[in-house]
């Protein structure tokens, strides 16, 4: 089973219209509580950034600058036409690298649901390395995953892997993505245990780092009434007592 290719157009749009309502609550909203909680953040590299929905949220809610990059042209283009925001600035990557930022020019940086869809751990590795270079020292890196440990469990808007199977290390998986009045989008991704971001990020030279994993049960009732209402959604599964997500938080130390 070959990775996901998100140049493919109809996958680019079918991505575009999934109902993203439990990543954010689950998942968008502790990556930006990262940033927003750091007086010294100002400017966000969001790799991996698709169709552009999380860099457009974290740009409307706050004052940051983001700074929002993919390798396939069709998802950028879907950001540039329906997510076009004076503080976010698109950019189209080769070779997993970003050629157009200097050593130690960025506040703080995000990868979301991007290790997931990459088939090799030394690539992972050297994206982590490329986010780690750019970087300013003592600034943050999250990464937002699908989590391991719940491979196989239906959650509201989607299923990560067959029920009842256990994956291998780095061993390609389906994903499925359940979108209102159209058939379910099949992505294919990669099961990598949290073990593997733990060690990679410690290899890079990432520090202080701490892994979190919500439930519903994490998120106040109001909070959750008012998610509820705007969204016209509460539909919730498993999410209640299973983390559907895995966030991983990390620091460039200081360099002497």
């Amino acid at each position: 089973m070959e990775k996901t290719s998100f140049k493919e157009g109809t996958i680019a749009n079918k991505f575009d219209a999934y109902n993203d309502i439990l990543e954010q609550t689950l998942g968008f909203r502790f990556v930006f509580q990262t940033f927003i909680s750091n007086p010294d953040v100002k400017n966000i590299l969001d790799y991996g950034c698709g169709p552009g929905k999380v860099a457009y949220r974290l740009a409307e809610s706050t004052d940051l600058n983001i700074i929002a990059v993919d390798e396939s042209k069709e998802m950028l283009d879907i950001a540039s036409e329906k997510r076009a925001h004076p503080e976010v600035d698109y950019h189209l990557i080769q070779n997993d690298r970003l050629s157009f930022l200097k050593d130690n020019s960025v506040d703080g940086a995000m990868a979301c649901y991007v290790f997931i869809n990459t088939d090799n751990k030394d690539r992972i590795q050297r994206i982590m390395r490329e986010i780690y270079r750019v970087l300013k020292p003592h600034s943050p890196f999250v990464i937002l995953d699908t989590n391991p440990d719940s491979t196989g469990i239906e959650f509201s808007t989607f299923r990560n892997g067959l029920s009842g199977k256990k994956y291998t290390y780095g061993e390609a998986r389906q994903e499925w993505l359940h979108i209102e009045n159209q058939e379910d989008l099949i992505l294919n991704d990669f099961h990598w245990p949290k073990s593997m971001y733990q060690e990679l990020l410690k290899e890079v030279g990432f520090q202080e780092i701490e892994q979190i994993e919500p439930t519903l049960r994490d998120i106040p009732d109001r909070e959750l009434k008012i998610i509820e209402q705007k969204h016209e959604f509460n539909q919730w599964k498993n999410e209640w007592d299973c983390p559907p997500f895995v966030i991983y938080r990390s620091i460039k130390p200081t360099q002497e």
